[in-house]
């Protein structure tokens, strides 16, 4: 079993909890007005695989802007390590980091770096929203891999970008069974992943009780997903929209990841009941 599994899914379950459109008609970027998320935010979530605590995720803005392209940029990273009493199991050391446009909320770089166990992977993906282009390299176990240039539509996301930009968006007027196709790029191809609402109820974790909206990610079988019935997101039913508590069966066993603590929010969690 791979930890970062959970950080993956984690991520891509978000990127659609609510629809957005596109706008391809305009030769100057857009703008997003938000206060969904803010500098310093900072998530933290604990993995547990059955009884054993497996690892941990973290999720973070910096708490200054970075300048790309002459724009000011959220600096995000999302940090997964297993915990030292799951490292004989399996050893995992892996950051992904996202530039974000704080004006557009459309990503400009993408970074992964992976550490599992004697298994390393480099990627980076720049992207080009003016030419419709993204640029990546490479680098697995030192071996530099051939750069790659893909076509994108505008403000395509990347996995961390995609969700940050979908908290941002209304889930109120949400029904259950509702269905969102959001288009992203990763690796070397753009994908469009569809999320259906499946109900609200409360989610009981760690760090309190929140009012939740579950999700379902429709992703395709795999190695170690059964199926995507199998995949559930709790997200808080406020204007924060974080998440609370991620579920999957794989085929050996039951993994989680729950919220264990928040700061440096941009308002309030309206929906946490304790």
């Amino acid at each position: 079993m791979r930890i970062r599994l959970i950080s993956v899914l984690l991520v891509l379950a978000f990127m659609a909890a609510a629809g957005y459109a596109q706008d391809t008609s305009k030769s100057t970027y857009r703008k997003v007005s938000q206060n969904a998320f803010g500098l310093g935010e900072r998530l933290d979530f604990e993995i547990s695989y059955g009884f054993l605590t497996a690892g941990n995720v973290v999720m973070e803005v910096a708490p200054n802007y970075i300048t790309i392209n002459g724009r000011n940029c959220y600096d995000i990273s999302l940090r997964v390590n297993s915990a030292a009493s799951f490292e004989w199991v399996y050893k995992i050391s892996d950051m992904y980091k996202c530039y974000l446009d704080a004006e557009g909320l459309f990503p400009w770089k993408f970074e992964q770096y992976i550490r599992e166990g004697d298994y390393t992977k480099d990627f980076v993906a720049i992207f080009d929203h003016e030419n419709l282009k993204v640029n990546t390299s490479t680098t697995v176990r030192g071996e530099k891999k051939p750069d790659g240039e893909y076509a994108i539509k505008k403000y395509v996301l990347d996995v961390i970008s995609a969700f940050y930009f979908a908290r941002t968006q209304n889930i109120a007027s949400m029904n259950k069974g509702d269905e969102f196709t959001m288009n992203s790029f990763y690796s070397d191809a753009s994908y469009d992943l569809t999320v259906k609402i499946l109900d609200r109820e409360n989610a009981d974790v760690s760090a309190g009780e929140f009012r939740s909206v579950i999700v379902q990610p429709l992703v395709k079988e795999g190695a170690l997903i059964k199926k995507a019935e199998n995949i559930a997101v709790w997200i808080s039913d406020d204007d924060r929209k974080i998440p609370v508590k991620v579920q999957l069966d794989v085929i050996i066993g039951s993994v989680k990841a729950e919220l264990t603590s928040y700061k440096n929010l941009s308002g309030p969690l309206n929906s946490k009941v304790k």
